[in-house]
């Protein structure tokens, strides 16, 4: 793509362009905006210290520079951020938008690492003029970024220095190598960050391998903004620079100059997640081939609504489906039909779309998923909900069904945190759809389905499926320790992956195993640790032709949980439910249950489907009676099915029958059906979550 870089002078920017060019971008431009009659401004987004070298700056890599006083404040202070005339983001778009007119730039590179502040600004900016955030430094690991940018020859010294531990006249004009040992002594001694993302000090770069020539500085000055005893804040200003000629070929593209420099690159993803004895040994085998035959449901979709909102706030909606007839023909036309039913539902319970956490799209063919995309996108606002996507075996006049879980509530409310990063990095996938990676409510937090996309290109890892997986659940924790802090894949409470082949489940279970004993050690297995819940589940096809997708839900404290279980075996039935919370008065625990059924072969009739359903309704009842906080929180039942032993239709009303019977008073929850191809486990044909 076509990218102007974002400068400020620091190292971030600088050594994020390098990265660009290292992603095979075209570098055209570079854009900056400065403050109006100062050397420096107390801006939330902008490093403005080092301002006046920037033409020098542009001038030493030989690109055109756009640049644009600031002229609006901070108003817009919030987590997310509403265009406002009188913000200084505005700014950055009048100037973007000036670059996008004359260059015809197509990406923007950008130099953030930690700063939700900044990438969410930056990140509404390119959204509003159509252009795509390249971020490959965000949420890199601080030392290894400060030490990888020092082995790539940026060389920046410290212009400003504002924290314990700096001194003004100690510590400004050094060096990254210089002042590195420092940082890493003063991160563990008060916890600074490394790379400055505290604001501890600021940079000004002066030659890098993109340079055609290096900057000398001939005379500064050093200003003392305030002496704190204990935190004085100093900088540099620049009074007197010139360009040097460098001892290179200045016609080498950029790309060349960057080859033998060990930069973290897209294609050293499988050399990241394996070890050279693994990549050895992962399997050769075509795995990729494997093609079944599709089912065919001659059964009509039917209207399965059903909805339960509580009175704390939490509402689960099922069973909402996008149907071809006679009036309705398009993808766009069935998908809106859809999506009107569930605002208006959520309206009944005076909800908004902003009020979901998570919505399950099963669609019919993945080939409508782009057309189905182009219709959800209008139903939701800047954090849209989690999603997780997945074609599945639906009755043949069903484009898509819509199960979600929402939350609103006046009386209850529960703090909500949304992470919805659109830019592409090293870090994890930016969304490929109207979805945030994760949400978390409360003490929850529940993720959107994984594939396993290479962050920086957004193409599929190639290797098969142990790479997938392994990649894929990568994702999955960065994401976790993200929303929280601590949190990893022990974190989690219940998660589903979707396989579109049985023999990959060997594989997948594999990777999951190893993945927690290199998180727990030897504590995994240990009985004071539960596993999370993880059930296996074969369907046709998984978005860009992922072979697999990890769907988890996730839970902030992990202390102290404990589990009951229940098992009843009937008419050769043998259900299991186990109910995991953290203490009696817990309201956030959940039940997972599956019904297994020794050789399970042939389509069942409606008595058997009443039969297994009552077996399993009598179970999941004892279940409500010992454990009341059971579904207090969630108010849905997601039921995963054999589409070769059940019918949709049978299915849902030996559930809706036997919920009535065993749940008189009327807190029936709503019933998600999810057509399956297969479990891990043979004999399984229903697996159920709470």
């Amino acid at each position: 793509m076509r990218v102007v870089a974002l400068v400020s002078g620091g190292k971030d920017s600088c050594y994020n362009m390098m990265q660009c060019v290292s992603e095979g971008h075209e570098l055209v431009a570079l854009a900056n905006l400065k403050p109006k009659d100062k050397d420096e401004l107390d801006s939330y987004m902008y490093q403005t210290v080092g301002h006046h070298a920037i033409d020098l700056y542009a001038e030493a890599i030989g690109l055109p520079l756009f640049r644009r006083t600031i002229e609006g404040a901070p108003v817009e202070q919030g987590k997310n951020y509403t265009p406002n005339q009188q913000d200084e983001v505005e700014d950055l778009y009048k100037l973007l938008l000036q670059v996008q007119t004359e260059c015809g730039i197509e990406a923007v590179s950008v130099g953030a690492v930690l700063s939700d502040y900044q990438r969410v600004r930056v990140e509404n900016v390119c959204a509003r003029l159509g252009l795509t955030s390249l971020a490959y430094l965000w949420r890199r690991g601080q030392a290894e970024l400060l030490n990888e940018m020092i082995q790539c020859k940026v060389e920046a010294i410290i212009i400003k220095v504002a924290a314990l531990g700096l001194e003004p006249d100690i510590h400004l004009g050094k060096t990254l190598s210089e002042i590195h040992p420092h940082m890493l002594e003063m991160k563990s001694k008060y916890g600074l960050n490394v790379c400055g993302e505290g604001g501890e000090y600021e940079t000004f770069t002066l030659d890098c391998p993109l340079f055609n020539k290096r900057i000398v500085i001939d005379e500064q000055e050093t200003i003392l903004h305030s002496p704190d005893a204990f935190a004085p804040v100093g900088y540099i200003n620049f009074k007197k620079m010139h360009l040097e000629d460098k001892d290179m070929d200045v016609s080498a593209i950029y790309s060349d100059r960057l080859g033998p420099l060990p930069m973290t690159r897209s294609s050293h993803v499988l050399r990241e997640l394996f070890t050279d004895q693994e990549l050895l040994d992962l399997p050769t085998e075509d795995l990729n081939m494997t093609m079944k035959e599709p089912y065919h449901c001659l059964q009509e979709g039917l209207d399965t609504v059903t909805v339960q909102c509580n009175t704390t706030g939490h509402i689960g909606i099922a069973g909402i489906l996008a149907t071809r007839d006679d009036h309705i023909i398009s993808v766009e036309d069935s998908t809106k039909a859809a999506m009107d039913k569930l605002k208006d539902i959520l309206a009944e319970h005076h909800m908004t779309t902003s009020d979901l956490v998570i919505v399950h799209l099963y669609v019919q063919n993945m080939a409508d998923f782009a057309r189905i995309n182009s219709v959800y996108v209008k139903y939701f606002g800047t954090n849209p909900p989690c999603r997780v996507c997945v074609q599945a075996d639906l009755a043949d006049n069903v484009l898509l069904q819509l199960d979600c879980y929402g939350h609103r509530s006046e009386e209850n409310p529960l703090p909500r945190n949304t992470m919805h990063v659109q830019g592409h990095s090293h870090w994890a996938p930016a969304n490929i759809g109207p979805y945030s990676q994760a949400i978390k409510l409360g003490d929850a937090l529940y993720v959107s389905g994984q594939i396993p996309l290479i962050p920086a290109t957004m193409k599929l890892i190639e290797g098969g499926i142990v790479p997938q997986c392994r990649l894929a659940l990568r994702h999955v924790e960065r994401i976790l320790e993200a929303m929280h802090p601590g949190a990893n894949l022990l974190s989690i409470q219940q998660a589903v992956c979707y396989v579109t082949d049985g023999q990959y489940i060997s594989h997948v279970k594999k990777e999951w195993a190893q993945a927690l004993e290199r998180l727990g050690g030897q504590e995994v297995g240990q009985p004071h640790l539960l596993l999370p819940v993880v059930e296996y589940m074969i369907i046709p096809s998984l978005p860009r032709g992922s072979l697999v997708e990890w769907q988890v839900q996730a839970h902030s404290v992990t202390e102290g949980r404990t589990e009951k279980r229940h098992k009843i075996s009937s008419g050769g039935y043998t259900v299991c439910l186990e109910y995991r919370h953290l203490d009696e008065e817990d309201s956030r625990g959940f039940l997972h249950s599956s019904v297994e059924l020794c050789n399970p072969s042939v389509m069942m009739s409606n008595a058997q489907v009443s039969e297994v359903v009552d077996v399993w309704a009598k179970c999941y009842c004892t279940a409500v009676t010992e454990w009341p906080n059971l579904g207090v929180r969630m108010p849905n039942l997601y039921i995963f099915f054999r589409i070769d032993i059940f019918t949709v239709d049978s299915l849902f009303k030996a559930f809706q029958n036997a919920l009535k019977a065993s749940l008189p008073n009327g807190d029936i929850p709503a019933v998600a059906l999810i057509p399956s191809r297969g479990f891990a486990s043979a004999t399984r044909i229903l697996s159920i979550f709470v």
